[in-house]
């Protein structure tokens, strides 16, 4: 029961009760979005591979000019549910500031297994590299479950792909990074993973030794996460830091697991402003 509620993020927030937050994320993210598509050049649903979900929003800077750098925005949402659909609320500050903002769709369970939606978020910035020569540099962005697995890309191994995507930066925002105890909570009703799955699925466990071109990394919790993603966060930090690359932990007052990233669309948020100044234009 402990593990239940320390991974249960909407039992966390002092702002509103916990039937009501995940609602409100839904509706502030998907009015974010709605008003990003409004004011940016926009071309949604590009697919990057043959699979239902594997579709790519771009949202192109205002100014576009000869090269640009990309900001890949990848979901949260425990694996199960959200969608890039609603996940276009952080692009306004960045497009302004002539950087693309790339929100990512990927198979959530049950349809999608861990294994699967990793290799989808590492084939989806292949597709970028390949299709999209202009990019100048790519910055990763998740939420919660997406920040499992934009740290799962950093781990890869990108030779079997034949293409080295240019990551230069990732922000990791109140993420998982450690599957194991999600074995014994209601998470993995949908999820359905074995130890073994859960294991391979682990960045805690597959942190790489920096290489001279790592890119840095700022992992960012909420002050109102639960202690267990506060801890998670605390350890995979360590855990990069230990292995020679360059990571920041940021802890964010004030804030809890939901309004985190919803406040990215903000010009003013800390975060929005620490993640502008780690994507040079």
């Amino acid at each position: 029961q402990a593990l239940e509620d320390h991974y249960s993020p909407s039992r966390w927030s002092p702002r509103l009760d916990r039937d009501t937050i995940i609602d409100a994320h839904l509706a502030v993210t998907a009015a974010g979005t709605e008003r990003a598509r409004a004011s940016a050049q926009t071309l949604l649903h590009v697919p990057y591979g043959s699979g239902d979900g594997e579709k790519l929003d771009i949202y192109f800077p205002t100014d576009p000019s000869e090269t640009f750098p990309v900001l890949v925005y990848i979901h949260g949402g425990y694996w199960q549910c959200l969608s890039k659909d609603d996940s276009g609320f952080a692009a306004p500050p960045l497009v302004s500031q002539g950087v693309a903002v790339v929100a990512v769709g990927y198979d959530i369970a049950p349809k999608g297994h861990m294994d699967a939606m990793v290799l989808q978020v590492r084939r989806s910035l292949v597709f970028l590299v390949q299709r999209y020569p202009r990019i100048r540099g790519i910055y990763l962005c998740g939420h919660s479950a997406g920040a499992h697995l934009a740290a799962m890309v950093l781990s890869t191994d990108w030779t079997e792909f034949q293409v080295v995507p240019d990551i230069k930066g990732a922000v990791l925002v109140s993420g998982v990074y450690d599957l194991e105890p999600i074995l014994h909570t209601y998470v993995n009703d949908a999820l359905n993973m074995s130890r073994e799955v859960a294991q391979r699925n682990s960045p805690m466990r597959h942190v790489t030794p920096a290489v001279p071109a790592a890119c840095e990394v700022l992992v960012a919790v909420a002050q109102h996460d639960s202690p267990e993603f506060r801890r998670q966060s605390q350890e995979y930090s360590q855990a990069l830091r230990a292995a020679g690359w360059s990571v920041s932990l940021l802890d964010l007052a004030d804030v809890d697991h939901f309004d985190v990233i919803e406040k990215l669309s903000e010009d003013s948020y800390i975060l929005t402003q620490v993640s502008r100044r780690a994507v040079p234009r």
